[in-house]
């Protein structure tokens, strides 16, 4: 159980390594397929509050990957939990701020991984 909540952590991170790069450095290229009902219009003049929104998942990555390599298994958990936390707050706002897509791609892998973590920490 532990092996698979890492893999998830894993994903997770690889996930929001991705999502900083397409907002601080594909905002207006490759950002408009991915983004397809944002108004097209509206990249231009959004790119820097894209850029400081991938900053902070850039963050949520670095943390999660930060979890991975800390040795002491209680707290290479309950970083893991915060970080996995702070994700799935952020997609659940996301899902109800913006699209119900984002539940599904950020805060549904992370509640996946919070899930396997507690069960493989009290169990």
């Amino acid at each position: 159980m532990l092996l698979t909540a890492k893999f998830i952590i894993t994903i997770v991170a690889v996930l929001h390594f991705y999502f900083l790069w397409l907002e601080m450095f594909a905002w207006t290229t490759k950002a408009r397929k991915v983004f397809r009902n944002f108004p097209q219009d509206l990249f231009e003049p959004t790119k820097s509050m894209a850029a400081n929104q991938g900053l902070y998942n850039g963050f949520l990555a670095a943390g999660l990957v930060w979890s991975l390599l800390i040795q002491d298994s209680s707290w290479q958990v309950y970083v893991a939990l915060f970080f996995l936390g702070c994700v799935a707050v952020a997609g659940i706002y996301g899902a109800y701020s913006v699209s119900k897509k984002i539940f599904t791609i950020q805060a549904l892998p992370a509640l996946l991984g919070i899930v396997l973590l507690l069960l493989h920490h009290f169990l």
